[in-house]
């Protein structure tokens, strides 16, 4: 298989996973993260395929949306090993997969991703940031049914991942200063932290004019 038949036969595959998602991580987000992936990939010498296919799987076993995330791992290898990946760019997609979110980095230790994976990572956030940003974390927000806002909750800090998860008490304004707010200055590649600044910019005007409006002060 050439190259680009692999990468059509990730990105159906993908389709088939997460078309149906109904929490703001569906095809369209994974398109969005792959279409960032290859701009960032412009300026940064990473191997496209490897970059690519794991933008396309990013979100098929994550434990926040999947009930069994081990057995869709294993289907992701047995997956790509059908579609004549090696081994060794097997290992290297499942790990980016299984270690580039947010939660990830809240332990003591974080795992450390190779360039391919700081890309995907970098355009996973940026898709969590911005009008895009804001519009998904209402949109997941409402289908966990949490609070919108409620001041008397103050945003949690120092979480570790099972703190994280944990949505007694969210909020899902919390949410920007617990996580989205902190995205910009955790961007690994240059690319991905310029279009990342104007993008939290928007985010806090964004709670500014809501608070302003919460309040009836406008």
């Amino acid at each position: 298989m050439t190259h680009d038949e692999q990468l059509k036969a990730v990105k159906d595959f993908s389709y088939q996973k997460m078309s149906g998602d109904a929490t703001g991580h569906n095809f369209d987000h994974i398109q969005r993260v792959v279409k960032t992936a290859k701009k960032i990939l412009v300026t940064e010498a990473a191997d496209p395929l490897i970059t690519l296919s794991a933008a396309y799987l990013h979100d098929v076993a994550d434990d926040k949306l999947v009930s069994d995330p081990a057995e869709l791992e294993k289907e992701i290898r047995d997956f790509l090993k059908d579609n004549q990946f090696s081994n060794t760019q097997i290992e290297e997609i499942i790990f980016i997969t299984h270690n580039l979110s947010f939660s990830k980095s809240l332990g003591s230790n974080p795992p450390k991703l190779s360039l391919a994976g700081q890309i995907v990572q970098d355009s996973d956030r940026l898709d969590a940031i911005g009008a895009i940003g804001i519009t998904r974390a209402i949109y997941y927000g409402g289908a966990n049914s949490d609070t919108i806002y409620d001041p008397k909750i103050l945003p949690r800090e120092k979480m570790n991942k099972k703190e994280y998860r944990n949505l007694n008490n969210e909020t899902i304004i919390n949410h920007f200063y617990e996580k989205l707010l902190k995205l910009t200055d955790m961007m690994n590649t240059s690319s991905a932290k310029k279009i990342a600044q104007s993008r939290n910019q928007y985010m806090l005007g964004f709670l500014a004019e809501f608070k302003a409006e919460w309040d009836a002060k406008k």
